[in-house]
Parts: structure tokens; C-alpha cells; sequence
């Protein structure tokens, strides 16, 4: 008897599941109704259009509602209720999404199907102006032989144009316009094509606005262990760039690599070749982007015609450095006089004649030999390396040099290979008896402009901009005096760093396997006009380009309005930029064409997000744990405004009044209608899951703080302790940083069950629990103790503090 109540109160708990509320976008006063004429099966899916949404069902099922121009069937161009997709009957339908007038579908097997709208291709049949019923699209990669069908995972579409994720983690293109991301002008494209630009790459998940396109891709694998080569070793670029101001040059090393195809000559020439052409029915003329894509490849080529000094790699004292023809010099040398160099280095005591060496040196040589003993020795992995090499080279040289530095051996390799051939050393004196100094400084200045052109092909002008001011923070700035360059500066030069522990650890085994990467960065491309591509400017972009302002912030999860973007982050925070007409980005920060926190009124962390055509919508953790929903964007006017074209906006997400719903599991966001899927609270397991889910991932954010605000600012202090201190302290560091991981990837992993069936025999927790008791007992059987680790954190903690009142 109880078991037949047990199941019969499942069979009901099982009916007050996913289910689906609307109401109308541009007002934060309507409370969300049920979908009208639907039958009440359960929903795991739904996605919304302009005027039309699909709705997937737990047993695979899509139905569609709304205006369907598209249909044969005149009772079914605005039919009352959802109606089934007869086609897809029999086909297990594990995804949906729409675009603008389209929608697509993906199987169980992984075929996609596409219906709708096909003006631009966007359904990948040619010539075709309506697509009415779900049409199988055929993927299949060229590359292999006999051709194989590429499975699909994910579907994204926007309003011309529809992107395809495949289970080998590769993009797949159709439509039409440079939001495809595909090195063509030929539209529209209605056979699917590979995004070669990020072939390589794991892509984890992507997202299309109107006419720009999101892709979430796992950052690769540390090669701190591992030789650092001199150019990458996928796009060929060069690892190190140089960026020649008119008073100082800044040193980088932070390559991001597209791993695209390098364009070939032919493509080269057709892409910087000027053109008015239009690239899509908007007619929006796209050849700054080309130029701008084209341009680095292009001086790839010419980089090595150009008459520069030869820059070789220094394996030993005894290597020869070749020499090319230089151009002749010309008048008005810049180097400084080397009698007042060298009564400089006397007056200052902060170098000393070498008088070991039987030769006599030039006079601004002893301060090379002083700052690094050893010219030639192999790169080290100390930051004080670096930093001696720009004081020599601001001595030898005698040019403005300021050095925006990042430790490693690459920066250091780089750098020596640079001013390798300077004219002091006997090595370039015979080769270069008739040049003259400033044809040596011309070409110099030249060869750093290609250097720093090919290193920023995959930087945007916020990243250039933000690394430079950051620069600022831990810049050896050495001015144009050489009589500037302080005994201060040459006692830090001589500090050597030894502590290297990494806090964001990379899981390689089961953990990576089983639960989602927080190791994340995020590329973008398409249109830019409004800023939605987060790279500082509103330049199109042809093919994708990685926002690395936006690296290290462990983003999960990408949504693309019609012209603005959101990015979730593990700590439960938004990021958004583009469009902000209406407040749709959650705050009023300026610049909005660069990633900005949006700003709840809650303390609460984010968890899920939607962005519509103008507006945003934001689920958020509540002391309850029942999800609260807030609303920014468009606000329309109401019935007594005399003015009814006059729109206004949020200033900030204001709370919607659904708590009488129920616990929300998922929103979505259209043009001018919202859709949430509501869980009712049967028997308490509903509460359950998000209180267990809400929980883990505020247990995560306290960690993170931690990690932030207490090891990070612990471990840079000089003065820790004894060599047993420090390597305690290290241990300690190392085994908190994988907890907090795994923390914040079960965290995310939970979220993402609350959007699914919501089985609990499903949980990773339960399902793979060694995973984690194994990370568990690690931390506590530690040869640390709780008491020596917490007696490390107070004495940091006292550092810090003196640290701050010094």
C-alpha cells in the first residue's frame, strides 16, 4: 500500500515539473502566466524568437507556438496553442534553439534539423525562402576520407546566421555575414563550414546574438614545466612582442594564441586587396576588419626581406651572431657621449671596470658585464633577470627603454636575442664598420613594429590599452637620460624570486573528465557597432578573437542578446557589455564595449542568466534558496504616457514578483516575451537540490576569497619565515587550491543539473563520490596539520598587516 502511494505521489510530483510561465519583456510589474493551450508535459527546454518559441519536452519531443510564417497549413501561421513537429516524431531530441525567424533541433544521434526562415541560408538550404518543416542538415568534415558525418552537441542560431557544435568540440558555420567567423565573401554560405580560426581549440559552448557570435573555449594546458619556444608553435607568432612608443618601448610576453589557420598568400592578397563590397544585406563595408586580420600574416611574410639586424638564438659564449647589411647611417647619433657615460657609471658606484679582461672595453660595456655577469648564459626563470637585462640595455643602447615585464625564461630570451648584436661587442664591430648609429636605431624601430603587429593579432585595443596601464603597476620605467637609472633601481634588479606556486591548479585525470573547466576564455566575432564584442572598439570582426580581459575569470556560461553579451563566472558574477540603451547590461559603467561587472541589488551571486533583444534577466541565490528573478532592460510606457514611443530603461536589475511560482530552473529571453520553467516543491526534494546547489556555490565564492585576498598577497611577501616555512606554507597553498577546484566545478556541475531531469541518481556527487572523498582526505591527512596551517595563515596575516602600515 505505501509503495503504490510512493509512486503515485512521484507520478504527481513528476506533473508540477518544468513548468512553463510567460509574460511580456518591458515592465517589472507583470507577474509571469502559464502558456496558454499548453497540455502540461513536462519541459526541459524552451527557447524564444522574435515572435515565435520552441518548447522540448522530457520524452524528446518539440513543439513550436507563436507566428510560424514558415507553415504550410494556414491554421497553423498563428495556431492557439503549441503544436508538434510531426517531423520530428521518432527522432529523440536532446537540444533546441531559435534564432530570429528560425529554429533548430538536435537529435540524440546528432543530426541537426533546421525550420523556418532561410532568406540568408540560415537553415543551409540554397534557394529557399521558407524552410516549413524540420529539414535534416547534412555536416560532414572534408578532411577525412572516406567523408565522415560530424555529430552536432549544441545549436546556436541568431538572426542570419546558425552555429553547431560538434562532439569533437569544433565549430560549424552557416548563413550569412562575418558573424560566421569563416574566411569568405561568397553568401550565403547553406553548406556547413569548420571555424577554422579555432581548430584545435576545445570549445565548450557557444552562443549567437543578431549578428555576433560567443564562444566559451577551454584555456590550454600550462607549459610552465616545458621548454618555452620562441614563437608558437601553432600560429607561428612570435611568444614575445615589443611595441615601439615614441620615448620607450614596452616588452610583453602575453601571446594569446587563435590557433586559426595562418592566411595563405592568396588569401592574404585577397583579403588586404581595398574593397567596397558588402559582406551581408546591410550593407556594412568591412575592410578596416580585413586589413586589420589580413595585416599581420601579410607582414609575417615580409618580415624577413626586410635589411634588419639578425637575431639569433644564444646557445653558448662561443657562438658566432650573424650580421645582415644594415642601411646607411645617417646624422645626429642617439647615443649619449661614452665619456659621460662612463663618468656616470664612476660617479653613481653602481658598477666596476672589469679588470679581469685583458681587452679594454667600451665604456658603457662594464655596466653590461656588471648587471648580468654573463651575456650568453641560458635564459633562468628569474624576474630579477629581466629586470638587469633592461638596465644593460638601456646602457649599451642608450634609447628610452621601459619594460613591461612578466616573469619567465621567455622574456629574458627574447629580450637578449634583441640587443644581441648592440655596437659595443666585438661580434657586431666587423660586420658593421660602415654603418652608422641611427640607421641601426631605424632598424631597430622597424623590426619592433612587425614584432608587435604579428604578437597583437589576437589582442583587441582594450587589451593593448589595459596592458599598458597595468603595466604601470610593475613597470622598470628607465627614462631617456641615462643619468636617470637610480642605485635603487640596480639593487632590485638584483633581487631573486624563488617561490612559484601555481593557485589555479589543472586537473588532467577524472575530475576534468566528469565535471565542467573553469580554466575558461572567451572569443567573439561578428559585428561590433554597439560593442558586443568586448574587445574596446566597434570594428567588425571576421574571425574570432579572444577577450583576454576576461582570462582568469573562470566564466561558464555565455549569453548573446541582439546587440549586447553576458558571461557568468563560477563566483556567481555577470560580466556584460555592448548595447546598454536600456540599462539591459545591469549597470552604467563607461566604456560598455569592454566586459563590466553588472551590479545586483542583492548580495547574492548570479547563477543563471538570459539576454533578450533590449533587456536581461538574472536568476539569483536568496537566503531561502528559492531562486529570485530580476529584470534590466526595456521598460515601455505605460497606458496614461502621452508619449508611446518613448521608451526608457532600468538603472539597475529590479526584483520580479514570482516567488508564488515556485522554484525556477531556467529562464529565456526573447525579443518582447520572457519564459521561465518553474518547479513545483514536492515532498521537499526541489528545496533540497537548490539548497545543496546554492550552498556549494557560496562555499566556493569564500574560498576564492581566500585564495585572493589571503595566499596570493602571502606568498609575494620577501620575508616569510625559514626554508621549512615557506615550503610548509607552499603545501598548504597547493592542497587548498585543488579543494577550492573542485569546489567550484561540483558548484557549477550543480547548476547545471538543476536546468536537466533533476535525477538524483545522477548527481556527480553520488555517482563518482571517490572523486571527491579522495580530494577530501588529501586535504586533512596532510602532513600539515590544521594547527600549523592555521598557525601559517595568522603569521601571514601579520605580515600583511605590517606590511600595509609600512
Amino acid at each position: 500500500m505505501d509503495s503504490k502511494k510512493r509512486s503515485s505521489q512521484e507520478a504527481e510530483g513528476s506533473k508540477e515539473r518544468g513548468l512553463v510561465h510567460v509574460w511580456q519583456a518591458g515592465s517589472c510589474s507583470v507577474t509571469p502566466e502559464r502558456l496558454p493551450g499548453w497540455t502540461g508535459k513536462t519541459v526541459l527546454q524552451a527557447a524564444l524568437g522574435v515572435k515565435h518559441g520552441v518548447l522540448l519536452t522530457e520524452d524528446g519531443e518539440v513543439y513550436s507556438f507563436g507566428t510560424l510564417p514558415w507553415r504550410s497549413e494556414p491554421a497553423e501561421l498563428c495556431p492557439s496553442s503549441p503544436i508538434l513537429e510531426n517531423a520530428l516524431v521518432g527522432q529523440y531530441v536532446v537540444t533546441v534553439a531559435t534564432g530570429s525567424f528560425h529554429s533548430g533541433a538536435v537529435t540524440e544521434s546528432g543530426v541537426v534539423y533546421m525550420w523556418g526562415e532561410n532568406s540568408a541560408g540560415q537553415c543551409a538550404v540554397a534557394n529557399q525562402q521558407y524552410v516549413p518543416e524540420p529539414n535534416p542538415v547534412s555536416i560532414s568534415d572534408s578532411e577525412t576520407s572516406p567523408l565522415l558525418a560530424v555529430r552536432i552537441l549544441q545549436l546556436a542560431c541568431g538572426e542570419e546566421h546558425t552555429l553547431a557544435l560538434s562532439i569533437s568540440r569544433e565549430i560549424w558555420a552557416w548563413g550569412t555575414g562575418c558573424q560566421l567567423g569563416l574566411i569568405t565573401t561568397t553568401f550565403p554560405v547553406t553548406k556547413p563550414q569548420k571555424v577554422e580560426h579555432l581548430a584545435g581549440r576545445v570549445v565548450l559552448q557557444v552562443a549567437c546574438g543578431a549578428f555576433h557570435s560567443l564562444a566559451l573555449v577551454q584555456c590550454l594546458p600550462s607549459q610552465d614545466l616545458k621548454p618555452v619556444p620562441e614563437r608558437c608553435n601553432q600560429c607561428s607568432q612570435l611568444l614575445i612582442t615589443m611595441t615601439d612608443k615614441e620615448d620607450h618601448v614596452i616588452i610583453s610576453d602575453s601571446h594569446c594564441c587563435p590557433l586559426g589557420v595562418t592566411l595563405s598568400e592568396n588569401q592574404a592578397s585577397t583579403a588586404i586587396t581595398p574593397s567596397t563590397e558588402t559582406l551581408d544585406s546591410q550593407g556594412e563595408v568591412f575592410e578596416n576588419a580585413l586589413t586589420q586580420n589580413a595585416l599581420p600574416a601579410a607582414t609575417e611574410l615580409n618580415v624577413g626581406n626586410d635589411q634588419t639586424t639578425s637575431v639569433q638564438t644564444i646557445s653558448s659564449p662561443q657562438d658566432d651572431m650573424g650580421t645582415t647589411e644594415i642601411p646607411p647611417a645617417r646624422s645626429s647619433p642617439p647615443y649619449p657621449d661614452p665619456q659621460a657615460v662612463n663618468e656616470y657609471v664612476q660617479s653613481d658606484h653602481s658598477v666596476r671596470e672589469n679588470s679581469e679582461n685583458g681587452e679594454k672595453p667600451m665604456p658603457s660595456q662594464p655596466l653590461v658585464e656588471e648587471a648580468i655577469p654573463n651575456l650568453h648564459s641560458p635564459p633562468t626563470t628569474s624576474t630579477s633577470a629581466l629586470n638587469s637585462l633592461v638596465v644593460s640595455c638601456a646602457s649599451a643602447v642608450g634609447v628610452r627603454v621601459a619594460a613591461t615585464y612578466e616573469a619567465g625564461a621567455l622574456s629574458l630570451k627574447k629580450v637578449m636575442n634583441f640587443y644581441s648584436t648592440v655596437p659595443c661587442e666585438p661580434g657586431a664591430q666587423a660586420g658593421s664598420s660602415s654603418m652608422g648609429p641611427e640607421g641601426l636605431k631605424d632598424s631597430r624601430e622597424e623590426q619592433v613594429k612587425q614584432e608587435s603587429m604579428q604578437g597583437k593579432k589576437s589582442s583587441s585595443l582594450v587589451d593593448i590599452r589595459e596592458e599598458e596601464s597595468e603595466g604601470g603597476t610593475r613597470r622598470l620605467s628607465l627614462p631617456g637620460l641615462l643619468s636617470q637609472v637610480s642605485p635603487r633601481l640596480l639593487r632590485r634588479a638584483a633581487r631573486v624570486k624563488t617561490r612559484t606556486v601555481v593557485l589555479t591548479p589543472t586537473y588532467s585525470g577524472e575530475a576534468d573528465a566528469l565535471l565542467p573547466s573553469l580554466r575558461t576564455e572567451v572569443w567573439t566575432w561578428g559585428k561590433g557597432k554597439d560593442g558586443q564584442l568586448g574587445h574596446g572598439d566597434v570594428l567588425p570582426r571576421l574571425q574570432p578573437l579572444c577577450v583576454k580581459c576576461l582570462d582568469g575569470k573562470e566564466v561558464i556560461h555565455l549569453e548573446a542578446g541582439g546587440y549586447h553579451s553576458l558571461a557568468l563566472t563560477a563566483k556567481s558574477q555577470v560580466y556584460s557589455w555592448g548595447s546598454n540603451t536600456f540599462g539591459q547590461l545591469g549597470h552604467s559603467d563607461f566604456p560598455t564595449t569592454v566586459p563590466r561587472l553588472a551590479k545586483m541589488n542583492s548580495e547574492n551571486g548570479v547563477w543563471s542568466v538570459a539576454a533578450g533583444q533590449d533587456y536581461s534577466l538574472f536568476l539569483v541565490d536568496t537566503e531561502d534558496f528559492q531562486p529570485g528573478l530580476y529584470y534590466s532592460g526595456r521598460q515601455d510606457p505605460t497606458e496614461g504616457d502621452n508619449l508611446p514611443e518613448n521608451h526608457s530603461g532600468t538603472k539597475t536589475p529590479v526584483l520580479l514578483s514570482c516567488s508564488k511560482l515556485g522554484y525556477i530552473s531556467r529562464v529565456t529571453a526573447g525579443k518582447d516575451s520572457c519564459l521561465a520553467l518553474v518547479d513545483k516543491n514536492i515532498m521537499g526534494y526541489i528545496a533540497s537540490l537548490h539548497e545543496l546547489a546554492t550552498t556549494e556555490r557560496r562555499f566556493y565564492s569564500k574560498l576564492s576569497d581566500i585564495k585572493s585576498h589571503v595566499l596570493r598577497p602571502l606568498l609575494s611577501l620577501e620575508n616569510l619565515g625559514t626554508a621549512s616555512t615557506v615550503q610548509l606554507l607552499q603545501e598548504v597553498a597547493s592542497r587548498f587550491s585543488k579543494l577550492c577546484y573542485l569546489i567550484g566545478q561540483h558548484g557549477t556541475s550543480l547548476s547545471s543539473f538543476l536546468q536537466g531531469i533533476k535525477e538524483a541518481r545522477s548527481l556527480v556527487i553520488l555517482k563518482h563520490a571517490s572523486l571527491f572523498l579522495d580530494s577530501y582526505t588529501e586535504q586533512v591527512s596532510s602532513p600539515v596539520s590544521c594547527s600549523v596551517s592555521a598557525g601559517l595563515f595568522c603569521q601571514g596575516e601579520q605580515l600583511l598587516n605590517q606590511k600595509r602600515l609600512d
